[in-house]
């Protein structure tokens, strides 16, 4: 026997009563009700015309097509299970001990998850695949709930009919304030269905549909919405299907819309077209704060369009994504040109685009007159020592820069050493990312040098470098010499063995004024040696100064 649908009373309020605003998913709902046995009362100011009747009539005849059947004993009877069970986990409808275990174990989530969204201000229910018709079960208990603020109902096997479960629901619901949909495959329609539900809506502000399948009508559909709805902050709509036309509907509704603050289209399909009409709706608008474009295929000629139209905003964009775009050298241009006069951005990527050297110079340049930008990212994009040399000297002028990422490009010894003799007594940076960038044994010396006398880096990246153990030796000399504002040192994939691994364990435990807590060595190769080591360490430095040091092997 399925779960039932509802206690008897929300907070003082009867489930079979109809909810303000029911509509489809109402329907559904009090279908479910019938199946388990319960009284209906039927709904206030429903229709009572023949059609309706008839079209309720057919709904419940499609749904008793997929519940278990009752037969009458011939000896008793009384009405007995045909031997299908009910089940909201996906594959366990069979007759077997297995199927009625799984039913029970789906019976008992589902009322827990029940309790949960009664109490609990934050709720995860990601990946539990309890599909639409455990969706229609849970929904109902948000129709009076004050508790949950937060909602992840990501990767459940939602469809669009699933959706219609929100129906009557969130127009009233006023609590819930993120709404997480991620990975279910809604659809356009599933969009279509949402964004009607949630123009009434006056709660939730941030609302996350990636990976849900919506196109091009869906992305209308949410356009519309945003038009409307005056509360939502954060619409994230990464790894979807819009392409160009999707794009132009967003870009209206950021012409109306002056609530929204960050808009998520990473891992779309927009193109050059998609980037000149998004950047009409940006010129236009005032409220957008964190703008998120990789992996759109914008290429240069979309990016001059955009980088336009950012350069004549007249809002306050702080986060600007626009990696993976296919930027070369050309495009580059356009990036330094916004950079110089951007009096508000504070986060800007590039990763994974191919400016290289060239582009690396010009934007370099660009950064010595900004003073906004905290965070660059410059990963993968074919930068040699060339290029690094240039960023580096920009940090001789350049104080505001405190993260920098550098990973996957192939800067070589040569590069490091560039940029270790500028990070010996310049600049403020306190996260640098050198993760794949071919530095080798050689590199490691000119970082182990630029360790002894700066002051401000406190996470380094170093993986895949190929370090080995005597690149590790050379770091762990350097460490046990005072240093106090490293706290995070990543050493992941460098071929470092036992030995690397025991001066590592030494330098940990000589210097008592040494600040790491977090040293990652994931994916090396040193045996129970190394690891007998590094825990002894460990123990050594809480044991003497209280210190808990996280090492990951």
């Amino acid at each position: 026997v399925a779960p039932r649908a509802a206690p008897e009373a929300f907070d003082g309020i009867h489930s079979q009563d109809k909810l303000p605003g029911v509509g489809r998913g109402g329907a559904r709902r009090r279908a479910y009700r019938e199946e388990q046995g319960e009284p209906v009362v039927r709904p206030l100011g429903a229709g009572a015309g023949g059609i309706t009747r008839y079209i309720r009539t057919v709904i419940w005849k499609v749904v008793e097509n997929f519940l278990p059947l009752k037969r009458k004993d011939q000896n008793s009877g009384e009405p007995t299970s045909s031997g299908v069970t009910w089940s909201f986990a996906a594959g366990s409808n069979l007759s077997t001990s297995t199927s009625i275990k799984a039913q029970k174990e789906s019976k008992k989530n589902l009322n827990k998850f029940y309790k949960e969204l009664r109490t609990l201000k934050t709720v995860n229910m990601a990946g539990r695949q309890f599909g639409d018709e455990g969706l229609f079960f849970l929904a109902e208990s948000l129709a009076y709930n004050k508790s949950a603020e937060e909602v992840d109902f990501s990767g459940n096997a939602i469809t669009a009919a699933g959706i219609e479960a929100f129906d009557g629901i969130l127009q009233i619901n006023t609590a819930l304030k993120t709404l997480n949909l991620s990975g279910n495959i809604i659809g356009d329609e599933g969009a279509k269905c949402l964004s009607d539900i949630l123009i009434e809506n006056v709660g939730i502000q941030k609302l996350f549909l990636n990976s849900t399948n919506i196109g091009d009508e869906g992305a209308k559909a949410i356009s519309d919405l945003l038009k409307k709805n005056k509360t939502i902050r954060i619409v994230q709509l990464s790894n979807n299907t819009i392409e160009y036309s999707g794009f132009a509907s967003i870009a209206d509704a950021l012409l109306e819309n002056n609530t929204l603050r960050s808009l998520y289209l990473n891992g779309n399909y927009g193109g050059p077209l998609g980037a000149s009409s998004l950047a009409k709706g940006v010129v236009g608008n005032k409220s957008l704060r964190e703008l998120h474009l990789h992996g759109n295929g914008f290429g240069n000629e979309g990016l001059r369009v955009l980088m336009s139209a950012l350069s004549a905003h007249k809002g306050k964009i702080t986060v600007l994504d626009i990696g993976n775009n296919n930027i070369t050298s050309e495009g580059s241009l356009y990036v330094a040109e916004f950079i110089k006069v951007t009096k508000s951005l504070r986060w800007l990527s590039l990763y994974m685009d191919d400016v290289g050297d060239e582009g690396a110079e010009k934007v370099a340049d660009a950064l010595k007159q900004n003073k906004t930008i905290s965070t660059m990212d410059f990963g993968g994009n074919n930068i040699h020592s060339r290029g690094v040399t240039a960023i580096a000297e920009t940090l001789k002028e350049n104080e505001v820069l405190t993260t920098l990422e550098l990973s996957y490009n192939p800067i070589g010894p040569e590069g490091v050493k560039a940029l270790c003799d500028v990070l010996k007594f310049n600049g403020k940076l306190q996260t640098l990312k050198l993760g794949w960038c071919q530095i080798g044994v050689s590199g490691a010396e000119f970082v182990a040098d630029c360790l002894k006398y700066n002051t401000t880096l406190s996470t380094l990246d170093l993986r895949a470098n190929g370090l080995g153990d005597d690149g590790a030796i050379c770091l762990a000399r350097s460490l046990k010499i005072i240093n106090e504002s490293l706290k995070s040192l990543d050493l992941g994939f460098n071929e470092i063995r036992d030995d690397g691994a025991f001066a590592l364990a030494q330098a940990l435990k000589a210097n008592e004024d040494l600040a790491v807590t977090s040293l990652m060595l994931a994916n090396n190769f040193f045996g129970k040696f190394g690891q007998v080591a590094l825990t002894e360490a460990r123990d050594h430095v809480y044991e003497m100064s209280g210190k808990e040091i996280d090492i990951y092997y």
